[in-house]
């Protein structure tokens, strides 16, 4: 049967990177306000941005749908919390994907 309805949307992924390192808490975000568990700060941090950044130096596609993911749910969040006065959609953007982007030239050549 052909349909015009579209699925309705899912959860995306589990935020569980970075990776713990050591004793000290992860610095992964705190749901529903996406701040930073180990430090406070807006996820993600700076050091969550090294660590995935390091994390992902072989997989920049892969960084970068993991965090749109991660994007999406926290637009879910930070918008149920308070939707009147939720999140400029460009500060998301560049809190969870402008920094990720792969740098320098691409597949077929220079800049």
């Amino acid at each position: 049967m052909i349909t015009t309805r579209l699925p309705g949307a899912g959860r995306g992924p589990y935020p569980d990177r970075p990776r713990r390192v050591g004793a000290d808490p992860p610095h992964t975000p705190m749901r529903p306000m996406w701040c930073c568990r180990a430090c406070g700060q807006p996820w993600p941090c700076a050091t969550a941005r090294l660590l995935l950044h390091t994390e992902y130096a072989h997989n920049r596609t892969g960084l970068s749908i993991y965090l749109a993911g991660l994007m999406y749910e926290a637009m879910r969040d930070l918008y149920h919390l308070n939707p009147h006065d939720g999140p400029d959609p460009t500060s998301l953007f560049n809190r969870f994907l402008g920094w990720g982007s792969p740098r320098g030239p691409g597949p077929g050549g220079s800049r």
